[in-house]
């Protein structure tokens, strides 16, 4: 028989609260922001001021961008169960993965590798790059559809990072890849926005498994402000309406 189960979240009684050794009255609520009790939580420590920092430009820095496919889902989700938010919320969430919003962790995962194997760096740029353009597959971190030549959000989530004193091991290892892709590609390829949180989350201790829930976090305050607007303007029926028109029948072919 299996030992009993167990966790070391949190617990209550008739007249406490306790998250992960804290008191939630007395020592987390108003001492504790929300980033810093979401990396609490998911790092078993309370957060430097810096490292808060570092984090919630990273939750900023995603947290909108306009009509993307979770916005859109959300909006169309919205319009066909109005009285339900939790529905539309997690609808476009679900859009949060290896395409959009959500590619900071293949790309942590990488990073993290060429750090934990070796000082030879230079032989693991070229290696990983070989790799993925071998396989013609796009690499997690870098290009954007629209921000061109550079994505604007990375200069300042480096600087942010310098000024909190982060900008290290892992940082330093994605600008070497990203010489040594536009080396191979011939071409310049920016370095994306989930490229850069990447590896700020990885020199704050941020694990590479939960940087996409990191994301979903984010991108939840996003979609809200989605659906507040939905309702006023009814987006989500116009978008129907959209699509409806501009993709005919067409009679399959024998």
């Amino acid at each position: 028989m299996g030992s009993a189960l167990k966790t070391q979240i949190a617990t209550s009684t008739e007249t406490t609260i306790t998250v992960r050794g804290r008191d939630l009255v007395n020592e987390l609520m108003g001492h504790v922001s929300f980033t810093g009790f979401v990396y609490f939580l998911v790092c078993h420590r309370v957060p430097t001021a810096d490292e808060t920092r570092v984090l919630d430009a990273c939750l900023v820095t995603i947290a909108e961008h306009g009509l993307t496919p979770s916005s859109i889902v959300a909006r169309l989700i919205a319009d066909s169960v109005p009285g339900e938010t939790q529905a539309a919320m997690a609808a476009g969430l679900l859009a949060v993965g290896s395409v959009f919003v959500g590619t900071m962790e293949g790309c942590g995962a990488i990073l993290k590798r060429g750090v934990d194997g070796g000082d030879d760096l230079d032989a693991f740029c070229r290696d990983v790059v070989s790799d993925f353009r071998a396989r013609r597959e796009p690499m997690p971190g870098f290009g954007h559809p629209i921000h061109r030549p550079d994505d604007p959000r990375v200069p300042r989530l480096f600087a942010i990072a310098t000024e909190c004193g982060v900008n290290g091991k892992y940082v330093a290892l994605l600008k070497r890849i990203s010489a040594e892709l536009d080396r191979q590609a011939g071409r310049h390829l920016t370095i994306n926005a989930t490229g850069a949180i990447a590896a700020l989350l990885l020199e704050i201790g941020v694990p590479v498994e939960i940087m996409r829930g990191l994301a979903v976090v984010s991108r939840a305050g996003g979609l809200a402000g989605h659906i507040v607007e939905e309702r006023a303007t009814h987006s989500g029926r116009q978008i129907w309406n959209m699509v409806e028109h501009a993709i005919p029948y067409e009679e399959p072919k024998e």
